[in-house]
Parts: C-alpha cells; structure tokens; sequence
C-alpha cells in the first residue's frame, strides 16, 4: 500500500498488531518508534503518522494532517454485474484511476445471482476499493451501490450533461472524440456477454450514444480502465 489509511474513529485507538496495516507499517516499512509515514484520513487529508509506541497488543501512533485531498473526477459508471473477479478488478482500478461513482446494474445476459454475491453481502467489496484508493496515494472514496436495473441507473443519471454507453456492435462515435470538454460524464460498459438489442434501444430512447474504442472486443475490466484512461485524457486529466 503506498499509503496507510484510518477511519476517523481510528484515530484515538490502538493499531492492533494483527491489522493488516501494523504488519505493513512493522514489516515492510520497517518503522521503529520515533518513524514516521504516509497516512490518510478517508474522504479527508493526507499528512504523517509517528510511531510513539510498540506495544505487546499493537501500535500507538499520532498524526499531522495536510490539506484536503482534491474531489474526484466527474466520472460516472455504471457497470454490468458479472462475475466476482472480474467485479473485485473493476472495483479496484476504477477506484485507482478517481471515478466519482459506480453503479453495478443487472443487466438482461448478466447472472442476476451475482448481485447476491458475498463480495457484496459481506463488505469485501469495500476493502477493493480502499486498496484502490491507497494505490492511488490519495483518500478520496467512490459512491458504490449493486443490484439495481440499468433502468433504475439510467434515471438517477438522466440529468448528466454527456452518457455514454460503450458498444462494439453498434457505436456511432469514437469514444476519444465524444464529449470533449464536457463537465460531467457518465459511462457505461455491459457485463461479459455486452449489451442486448433491447438494452442499446432503451439507452438510446433516453438520450445515451452508443460509442466504441475499436474493433477488438475487450473484457468487462479491461474495457473499464481503457475507457476511463481515454475520459481522463478528455478531461486534461491524464
């Protein structure tokens, strides 16, 4: 982890020795008391923690804050469940690279059982996201929800200034030429099995261009961080 990163409660308590960060902080960075180090609050600042104490049961630290981290980007996904892998990838870079949101939407060739997942019904997707976040030596958190319709997803959307939804089949524009300088943006990307004739005339009656990033047919995860490299590029991001 390129940065260690604590829940506001945290703060006032002991790391416990058997924390995944204590490890990190003992064992790869090799910190002894008097040490410092990269922390950050989430949603919060960055700044440093000292090691004030090594105790039997775990670390007792203190910290100095900077300034408040920068919002994350105007982004929007909504992605089609698939499987848990491909989902914890997604979750992952698309955290590393500062979307604003993801919305993990059942879509008609999905599995709707994925919805019901443990990566879900267990908070595990959430420590994805935190290992986003880190890699990115940053604080800021992505809104994430799963489960709804791509219905559902559209209308909490409807009022974004440009969505797109990628399509090999179908795509009318070239994604690196779509929205150029817009403020806001939203993406979509289908699950494994892509987008059904059904679904791409539903997202064009509400307003949505179908856009592609070339002939190859990319994997759910592949297709995520290629298409919100070219959005960061778009918005002078890169």
């Amino acid at each position: 982890m390129n940065i260690v990163l604590f829940e506001e409660e945290e703060l006032e308590r002991e790391l416990p020795l058997g924390d995944e960060r204590a490890v990190h902080v003992l064992k790869v960075l090799r910190r002894q008391v008097g040490d410092d180090f990269d922390v950050g609050l989430i949603d919060g600042p960055r700044g440093r923690a000292t090691v004030k104490e090594i105790l039997d049961t775990g670390l007792l630290l203190g910290f100095e804050w900077g300034e408040e981290e920068p919002e994350l980007l105007p982004i929007d996904l909504v992605v089609g469940l698939s499987r848990p892998q491909t989902m914890r990838k997604v979750l992952n870079e698309a955290t590393t690279l500062g979307v604003r949101s993801i919305r993990f939407v059942v879509t008609d060739r999905g599995e709707p059982s994925y919805a019901e997942s443990k990566l879900w019904s267990t908070g595990e997707w959430r420590r994805h996201v935190l290992a986003g976040v880190a890699q990115a030596f940053t604080t800021r958190v992505p809104q994430v929800s799963w489960g709804m319709s791509l219905k559902e997803a559209a209308a909490e959307l409807a009022g974004r200034e440009c969505r797109l939804a990628l399509d090999n089949y179908e795509g009318t524009v070239r994604l690196a030429e779509a929205c150029r300088g817009s403020g806001d943006l939203v993406l979509a990307i289908g699950s494994e099995r892509g987008w059904t004739a059904a679904e791409r005339d539903f997202l064009r009656s509400e307003g949505w261009t179908l856009a592609g990033m070339g002939d190859r047919v990319l994997r759910t995860e592949t297709a995520v961080v290629a298409a919100v490299a070219v959005a960061r590029e778009l918005m002078g991001r890169a």
